[in-house]
């Protein structure tokens, strides 16, 4: 893809916070909208124009991934929005849990964030990483996401003082209103409310504010709370 508007790769572009983030880059970026299922990427990307095109790859394919970032030479923005969440006590969450939920929060974010560390570097670019509230503080219930998501912030911090040239910046929204936070109050057995949560755009404003941030500012963390 070749412009002169910066290039920007959003993961978990499908829906949820992506789709929000994504949006809310596509007035001033090109756009790689990152997710497994091709077919609602291709209506994210409708509803943003011509400078936004799908980039389905499953992120914990390390084959795949390494082929879909091999033709990325420059890369202005990258953000690790795609993540699972799966609940229970320590009882409750047999290993393969904690595996799958450390292989596509964590070890996905890292292999494909080395894959295009020199789109990054040649770009001088920014990486944000969505995290969670569960990044910051664990309960009970929540010890193999919450684990995932402490590690998620370990590799940001490392990554920020690793590549002096790029920005690198945690976002820790509380709970926003998706997919995932109706499984969350299925499992803690309250009822939905969708007023009490952050909106989605709400993290993408968040998200922007780190990417756009004057060059002199570099957002390491940024912290969102529901009002309510």
């Amino acid at each position: 893809m070749t412009s002169p508007r910066p290039l920007a790769l959003v993961t978990g572009a499908s829906r949820g916070i992506g789709a929000a983030v994504a949006a809310a880059l596509a007035p001033t970026h090109d756009l790689l909208l990152g997710g497994r299922d091709a077919a609602a990427l291709g209506a994210v990307a409708e509803g943003l124009g011509a400078r936004a095109l799908p980039w389905p790859v499953d992120l914990t394919d390390a084959g795949a991934l390494a082929g879909a970032t091999e033709r990325i030479d420059e890369l202005d923005v990258l953000v690790h929005s795609a993540g699972v969440g799966v609940l229970g006590t320590v009882e409750e969450l047999d290993a393969e849990t904690w595996r799958r939920q450390f292989e596509v929060n964590v070890v996905a974010v890292a292999e494909l964030t080395r894959l295009l560390l020199p789109a990054l570097r040649a770009a001088r670019g920014t990486v944000v990483c969505v995290n969670s509230g569960a990044g910051l503080a664990a309960r009970p219930g929540w010890g193999a996401y919450a684990a995932s998501k402490f590690a998620l912030r370990a590799f940001a911090d490392s990554l920020r003082g690793e590549e002096p040239t790029l920005r690198v910046c945690s976002v820790h929204p509380g709970r926003v209103d998706t997919d995932m936070q109706r499984s969350v109050v299925a499992y803690e057995g309250g009822a939905y409310d969708p007023d009490r949560y952050l909106r989605p755009e709400s993290v993408a404003a968040a998200v922007l504010a780190a990417v756009t941030a004057s060059p002199d500012a570099h957002i390491a963390e940024i912290v969102v709370r529901p009002t309510g």
